[in-house]
């Protein structure tokens, strides 16, 4: 292979050698901002997120607090072995699968509908009026939600049940001491509080569809649900697949903030997930072995499912990060 040799004597690999060196440097001038800008965040991630991950090596140790950390007895995987003998295992997996399921399928569905309903609306005051009202309960802790629906909620002299006795003549519920309901008091207030923030994604997207695409379907005599059925719709099917796989990531996080501020041991049938199991277990009974065993099980499945959820998402979609 000959190296062509340019008028000032230079050859092409050392010109293009050198055109590289020059970009990168510009390239490093350009972006040293953002790079500082970034610094921060990265330095709490380490010192918040990944330095706390040396103490996973407690869930295969016999933790003693009275002994410390290095002169705890190693025991491997006995942890792991008992947390899949213990009858309660496949009940809180079970409810831990069921509510995130129920919150995926719900969260999805709902502000997809909405978005369509919002897209529709032609006066943008009140368009914009109503996309900041259910946008709002987002910003909420679940601290401050959890004792307004207890409140609402409560069998004796709650909103609802004097609702339901006096207008419907039914008996008053046990909203947050059934199991059953709880369940669905936990699905439904986690989508009224959350599907303002996720409309967004889906109004984004609709922003983003080709206005021509209408125009041409108007001249076809198309009207509003048939525009609706072979524009919008498929137009958003790409984000909506990329939402729901992403969100099989999450499938093992049922929320514990809010299920912790709502449950109580009525419920624990029903609606202890990992998340709150694994505080009991750690926090009030001090059993911290373990619970670091039940919690790294749950993060090793978390991972697993959040990388299948990219190659899903890629390979349906064409989406990625990185």
């Amino acid at each position: 292979m000959k190296t062509s040799v340019q008028p000032n004597g230079v050859n092409s690999k050392e010109s293009v050698t050198v055109v590289g060196t020059v970009r990168r440097k510009s390239l490093w001038k350009t972006t040293i901002g953002l790079d500082l800008m970034i610094l921060p965040a990265l330095i709490l991630t380490i010192i918040f997120s990944y330095i706390p991950m040396a103490g996973l090596a407690i869930a295969f140790k016999n933790y003693k607090p009275g002994l410390g950390f290095s002169k705890s007895k190693w025991v491997g995987l006995e942890h792991f072995q008992y947390l899949f003998s213990i009858p309660e295992n496949v009940q809180i997996i079970w409810n831990t699968l069921i509510i995130a399921g129920l919150k995926m399928v719900a969260g999805l569905i709902v502000p997809f509908i909405f978005a369509l309903l919002l897209n529709e609306v032609r006066k943008m005051r009140f368009k914009k009026a109503v996309q900041t009202i259910v946008y709002m309960p987002h910003f909420l802790s679940w601290v401050i939600l959890g004792g307004i629906l207890s409140d609402l909620l409560a069998r004796d002299g709650g909103l609802v049940n004097q609702v339901l006795v006096s207008l419907f003549g039914i008996k008053p519920i046990f909203f947050l001491g059934d199991g059953n309901w709880f369940r669905f008091v936990v699905v439904i207030s986690d989508v009224w509080k959350e599907f303002g923030f996720n409309t967004i994604v889906f109004l984004a997207s609709l922003a983003g569809i080709n206005p021509a695409l209408y125009e041409a379907a108007e001249v076809d005599g198309a009207g509003r649900w048939q525009q609706t059925r072979s524009i919008t719709i498929p137009s958003l099917l790409p984000i909506t697949i990329v939402v729901g796989t992403l969100a099989l990531g999450n499938v093992l996080n049922a929320g514990f903030d809010q299920i912790f501020n709502l449950y109580n041991a009525l419920v624990y049938d029903k609606g202890d997930i990992i998340d709150t199991f694994v505080y009991r277990l750690g926090i009030i009974d001090g059993k911290f072995s373990f619970s670091t065993a039940v919690g790294l099980f749950k993060s090793v499945v978390s991972f697993v499912l959040i990388v299948s959820a990219y190659r899903i998402s890629y390979k349906l979609a064409n989406y990625r990060i990185f």
